[in-house]
């Protein structure tokens, strides 16, 4: 480095042009005319000259990889009773709600043993008993967070479950 070259401080947004080099301490003046000093192994030359015969090659971005578990849709659960039971004239109201609420919570399970990211609930819409007992449900249970799949709460008949 000799008086007349500029250089760029390594690390910091400083460059300019050299006006004193003492042993190991080199001084110079930025664009604005401020003197600044630095030992030599903080500044490096700027010679645009060096990087003329240097190629540039563009080089493809990586494609993201996704699991396959995670490129399908999320899992379905529909609790309409008849689609739980052979016979669903058999059971009172009561009876209903328990398997309805033990099949929820057994999809649950399911869903966090195999790292599933979401469940979709299809509870449908009817006086909102069912719907209360899912909530209720899942209120209860760690690590996740739902929502209505529709705007409107009312015209509603899924939750979306989001585990963490």
């Amino acid at each position: 480095m000799k008086i007349g070259d500029q250089v760029s401080v390594v690390d910091e947004d400083l460059s300019g042009v050299i006006t004193t080099v003492k042993g190991n301490i080199v001084v110079f003046k930025d664009e604005f005319g401020f003197t600044y000093q630095y030992p030599k192994e903080k500044l490096v030359p700027k010679n645009t000259s060096l990087y003329e015969n240097i190629r540039i090659e563009q080089k493809q971005e990586p494609k993201k990889v996704i699991s396959k578990k995670h490129q399908k849709n999320q899992l379905v659960l529909d609790l309409h009773f008849h689609n739980l039971v052979k016979n669903p004239n058999d059971y009172d109201s009561f009876e209903r709600l328990f398997i309805q609420k033990e099949k929820l919570l057994e999809v649950l399970v399911f869903c966090r043993k195999n790292h599933l990211k979401r469940l979709e609930i299809i509870h449908g819409i009817g006086d909102g008993t069912l719907q209360k007992l899912v909530w209720d449900t899942l209120e209860s249970q760690p690590h996740l967070d739902f929502y209505n799949k529709e705007i409107l709460h009312h015209q509603s008949g899924a939750v979306m479950v989001e585990f963490h």
